[in-house]
């Protein structure tokens, strides 16, 4: 689909290991669990509710064995980080975007902290990754973004017409959660995925 779409992906091989990982990443688009599933094929994501009912986007989430949550309760929430950590002892890799929702690609939302309680529970590690959307100039692309009152159809149409889009994804290293909990974690992801970002150009 990446392909089709037209977008190039920089990237270093190896996104996920044999082991349980939890994938925590910067959100910007619904592209960005193309590009993470591109990268790591058996990674399984948590995704609000709604995007089960999106045309093809939902069938594709669906058959990668998507955990869906309500992110208006806190009840669900506490269903989500069980499965979660049930999942993660199994043997799962699974990816998060902690912002909750996805931003411009210019500055990081925070991060929610509830999910990381999942990778506490089943003792393992947190792989940040940062993803930035850049034209053929290597500029910020706002192609991408998925944000305000941006439609499905009017986001596709956006990334179609883009040309030379492509998305680097910085793989940094992997944080221990000895001595952490849930908030240092979500703290010391969104500080090296804030850190990766500012290290690239801003015209």
């Amino acid at each position: 689909m990446l392909h089709i779409l037209g977008i190039e992906v920089e990237a270093p091989l190896g996104l996920g290991g044999a082991g349980p990982l939890l994938i925590v990443a910067n959100h910007v688009s619904w592209l960005d669990i193309l590009v993470l599933h591109a990268l790591c094929p058996h990674a399984r994501f948590v995704s609000k509710a709604g995007v089960r009912h999106w045309p093809l986007i939902g069938s594709l989430t669906l058959a990668a064995g998507t955990l869906f949550i309500e992110r208006e309760s806190k009840r669900d929430a506490l269903r989500v980080v069980h499965h979660m950590a049930e999942a993660l002892k199994a043997g799962d890799t699974l990816a998060v975007f902690p912002e909750g929702t996805t931003a411009d690609g210019h500055a990081l939302l925070p991060f929610h902290a509830n999910l990381l309680q999942a990778a506490l529970a089943a003792d393992v590690p947190v792989q940040p990754v940062a993803l930035r959307y850049a034209d053929e100039q290597a500029s910020p692309s706002a192609a991408a973004a998925y944000v305000g009152t941006t439609t499905l159809v009017s986001s596709l149409w956006s990334v179609v017409r883009a040309r030379g889009l492509r998305v680097h994804v910085r793989v940094l290293p992997v944080l221990p959660i000895e001595g952490r909990d849930r908030r240092a974690l979500a703290e010391a992801a969104r500080a090296a995925i804030d850190s990766a970002l500012a290290s690239y150009p801003r015209h």
